[in-house]
């Protein structure tokens, strides 16, 4: 018996092994592909400077400086993302603190310029620096999410996803399960749980994943189960001490914890660890719906809304075209319904429309059709819609129209989604909190399933973005704005 122990226990080392080689493996290889990455934007933002600059000027004796720096330029820039942490993998990954150091790092590049310049006498071209950063950080922006969605993908399909363990009660369990495997993007998939000891389970509960064993036996439940990671949801039975031991145990080999806060939707970027008197305090600032910051957010929408209604005022022009003649519902191009915005003003949103005139008249008649819960009313094949408005909802294309209650300040180019007067009535006192700030033309409602969300998690998610706005996460929405509009997944 003693021999077959060592050799399971020989056999689940083993296995551990390679678990934890596979994932630093591909995180490995990772972060190599980010070097060559920097790199070679970095070279190519410095040479885009050096032509654009000083393209007719090749022979003059200056050149070999400039020359020499731009072969600098990739490995000072390189060393400028290491200093702020832009390799390390806590921020890659997901979210946009990965996005914000690139960002920070082309502004400490930037200042180190002027300081070395300044500092050195060096008469430095400041056209070869306007040209070269800017590019350097946009390109570098955008190769670097790029290079992310590859990694998402691949968590779509199953493929290099942490293994997780869930430790709480069961109804958190199932939660948490059912959040982590209704989007793959955060890249940890559930393989398991453990549940508080004394727990009699007699029947299958829909939802829950194999359960490993209880509290007592995490570290043994990791094992045969060859988990890499443990997710610990808030419960009373786990306190300090029991958290601290547990840590112990999983440091040995090598598995991640981690520990869900109760802090409901609130982000890291708006809590800090202090100690005070020895114990570890968790501050929670305010979240940011005033300030510098806002304004420069209403001036970016704004511009931006004007911008995108001139680039695109052609092709609004068609689509006007194609409802206000087309099949199976001759009628206006825009439709017009009131909508309820910041601190519960209402305002005229503009869409193009996508139903038969009488639409509204007819909505009574359909109500116990409604493929949503809540307040919302929602049906995948909606008689209502006309084969013009069908193809602009799968698109998205119905919402461009919103641009002008953007240029307007009704809306923003980010936010959440714009509420009936009927829902906000039905709404409890929690989700009035949604309407602090300007809906949007896009959220993390639209990015995260649109229409396939139930009316909890789609309430949830605005929450989410009110309690933790940031420039940042405006912009990283807008990009995968663009991705879901393309997979067209929720769109009816």
């Amino acid at each position: 018996m003693a021999t077959l122990d060592l050799s399971e226990t020989a056999l689940q080392l083993r296995t551990r092994t390679r678990a934890s080689e596979t994932r630093a493996g591909w995180q490995s290889r990772y972060a190599r592909t980010l070097y060559l990455i920097d790199f070679v934007v970095g070279l190519g933002a410095a040479s885009a400077g050096l032509i654009l600059r000083f393209g007719s000027a090749g022979g003059q004796p200056y050149m070999r400086d400039y020359l020499l720096l731009t072969l600098l330029f990739p490995v000072v820039w390189m060393a400028c993302l290491a200093v702020n942490r832009a390799y390390e993998p806590r921020h890659l990954f997901v979210g946009t603190d990965e996005y914000a150091r690139v960002f920070r790092s082309g502004l400490a590049l930037t200042a180190g310029l002027a300081i070395v310049s300044f500092a050195f006498d060096l008469r430095l071209a400041r056209g070869y620096v306007l040209i070269a950063v800017p590019v350097l950080i946009s390109v570098n922006l955008l190769a670097r999410y790029a290079f992310r969605q590859t990694l998402h993908r691949s968590w779509a399909h199953g493929d290099r996803l942490h293994r997780v363990i869930l430790v709480g009660h069961e109804r958190a369990v199932i939660d948490m399960t059912r959040r982590l495997r209704r989007e793959n993007y955060h890249g940890l998939g559930v393989i398991g749980a453990c549940l508080p000891p004394g727990i009699t389970r007699t029947r299958l509960t829909p939802g829950l994943p194999p359960v490993y064993g209880t509290f007592d036996g995490i570290a043994s439940a990791v094992t045969r189960s060859d988990a890499d990671t443990v997710v610990v949801l808030s419960c009373p039975e786990i306190d300090g001490a029991m958290l601290r031991r547990l840590a112990w145990q999983l440091e040995r080999d090598e598995i991640d914890l981690i520990v869900a806060s109760t802090l409901v939707d609130v982000a890291g970027d708006r809590t800090t660890i202090r100690p005070v008197d020895g114990l570890p305090m968790l501050h929670v600032e305010h979240p940011r719906l005033k300030g510098s910051a806002r304004i420069i957010k209403n001036l970016f929408d704004r511009l931006g809304a004007l911008f995108l209604l001139v680039m695109l005022s052609p092709i609004l022009l068609v689509l006007a075209s194609l409802v206000w003649f087309g099949p199976g519902g001759r009628g206006p191009a825009i439709f017009q319904q009131e909508r309820v915005g910041k601190d519960g003003r209402p305002f005229m949103l503009y869409k193009f429309r996508t139903m038969v005139v009488n639409a509204e008249a007819r909505l009574q008649e359909l109500r116990n059709l409604n493929d949503t819960d809540g307040e919302l009313f929602k049906m995948r094949n909606d008689p209502r819609v006309t084969p013009v408005g069908t193809w602009l909802r799968r698109f998205s294309l119905d919402e461009l129209p919103q641009l002008v209650n953007v240029l307007k300040g009704d809306m923003s180019l980010v936010g959440p989604r714009p509420p009936l007067a009927r829902e906000v009535a039905g709404y409890p006192a929690d989700m009035l909190r949604r309407l602090v700030v300007k809906p949007g033309l896009t959220g993390l409602w639209q990015v995260s399933g649109r229409s396939d969300l139930s009316w909890e998690e789609s309430i949830r998610l605005d929450l989410t973005y009110v309690e933790n706005w940031s420039l940042a996460m405006d912009v990283a929405i807008m990009f995968r704005t663009v991705s879901a509009v393309v997979r067209s997944s929720g769109a009816y």
